[in-house]
């Protein structure tokens, strides 16, 4: 099983502030539906909360200690608990936040880096990407337009 991060962040490693996107790129809401659908993705309840409902055409596993049910999601206590459940599937994404991601990232074999050409004020960040450990299979940019408003590049990373 690939396990796989996707994730979208600022030149400064910015994810969010106050539980929301710094953005809105219709472009990479897009390239995230595309790579993930049809596949399980992982998010912290944060990150859930934030997105207000079960992302469709996917399996949504969320991790939280809390003791809760989340209609059309499985909810496990752990990142390995939610990865136990997806025994025998070719690829599982890893969705945010920081948390789950910073938990994640020793047993992540790819990543699906967005980064979005600017610096925003955030109080969530990405961790650190050490590239020595990793090695860039692919990479697109893209410039601004009427829809996206800052230019982003897809990068996709494997474990070395």
């Amino acid at each position: 099983m690939t396990i796989s991060i996707i994730v979208a962040i600022a030149e400064n490693n910015a994810i969010g502030k106050n539980n929301q996107l710094l953005w809105h790129m219709p472009n990479d809401l897009k390239h995230f539906k595309d790579i993930t659908s049809g596949r399980t993705i992982i998010m912290g309840r944060k990150t859930f909360d934030s997105v207000g409902k079960p992302l469709p055409k996917r399996r949504n596993i969320v991790v939280t200690r809390q003791h809760i049910e989340i209609p059309g999601c499985e909810v496990v206590k752990s990142i390995d608990e939610g990865l136990a459940l997806c025994q025998g599937e070719d690829e599982v994404f890893i969705g945010g936040g920081a948390e789950i991601y910073r938990q994640a990232m020793d047993k992540t074999d790819r990543i699906y880096l967005t980064i979005v050409h600017h610096q925003f004020e955030a109080d969530t960040f990405f961790p650190t990407i050490d590239h020595n450990q990793w090695t860039e299979v692919s990479s697109e940019r893209h410039e601004a337009d009427e829809k996206n408003p800052y230019p982003y590049s897809y990068i996709t990373l494997n474990r070395r």
